[in-house]
């Protein structure tokens, strides 16, 4: 079974944390998901810098442009985790968009992904339905799960077609706006939470976007299984290097 699946069907309340592979120094991706690991998360999603991440808020598109400047693409990213799995076993996810994957070859980037142990992918510009009509059979050969993402404005037809082809858990985003750029839920988003939640899919809910603190992941996961906070940890990163990993993921739960 894959790791993901296995984590999500322990029942507790999933913490994933999002950084940029290649910052704050080219050198660090290793480290900081061992650090990640010792301090108790339970999934890791590893962002693969691009040029245009039309996602992410400016925290992460910073740590992006300066993890591209030091250097880092998918083969240094390959390179840098090819012994990953000595050394860590928790679920690990490929964050990622798809100009940087089909330039390397799907064939060859989903292969070179079971390779090394990666568990799973987040592709945020690859349609659900374009994903289901012709890549569907090649992540599955390679024991890959694709993470989609749904937003407020997704309709319910469509959260169910992407229940329907999904193997693992939904992304919840969970606002309309770009990463990093929120604090605290309101009303509107309370709303959301539980409408998805009263809609019984099939695979779980992770919320991400505007996850920050001890507070907003509780809030988050009162509704869905778990949460993931990227713009706050990269922050961490910038603000303290690579020390003091454990000390973040103390203070959210």
């Amino acid at each position: 079974m894959n790791r993901i699946n296995q984590k999500l069907q322990q029942g507790k309340k999933i913490l994933s944390i999002y950084f940029s592979a290649g910052y704050p120094s080219l050198t660090d991706t290793v480290q900081i998901i061992e650090d990640l690991e010792k301090s108790g998360i339970d999934m890791i999603e590893i962002g693969l810098p691009f040029s245009d991440p039309l996602a992410d808020g400016p925290t992460i598109q910073a740590s992006s442009t300066q993890a591209l400047h030091n250097g880092m693409t998918t083969q240094v990213l390959f390179d840098q985790l090819k012994d990953i799995r000595k050394t860590v076993s928790i679920p690990l996810v490929i964050m990622g968009y798809f100009n940087p994957m089909l330039q390397y070859g799907i064939e060859n980037f989903c292969k070179k992904c079971q390779e090394i142990g990666i568990d799973g992918l987040i592709i945020p510009d690859l349609p659900v339905d374009v994903y289901a009509d012709e890549y569907k059979a090649t992540f599955e050969k390679y024991g890959l799960i694709n993470v989609f993402l749904i937003t407020p404005q997704t309709s319910d037809e469509r959260i169910h077609f992407i229940d329907s082809v999904s193997d693992g858990f939904i992304y919840m985003v969970s606002s309309a706006s770009v990463t990093g750029s929120q604090s605290g839920f309101g009303a509107t988003q309370e709303d959301y939470f539980k409408r998805i939640a009263s809609m019984n899919l099939k695979n779980p809910q992770v919320i991400g976007f505007g996850i920050n603190n001890a507070e907003t992941f509780k809030q988050a996961t009162q509704f869905a299984q778990g949460a993931i906070i990227g713009s706050a940890f990269i922050q961490h990163l910038t603000e303290n290097g690579t020390t003091k990993i454990a000390d973040f993921v103390k203070a959210i739960r």
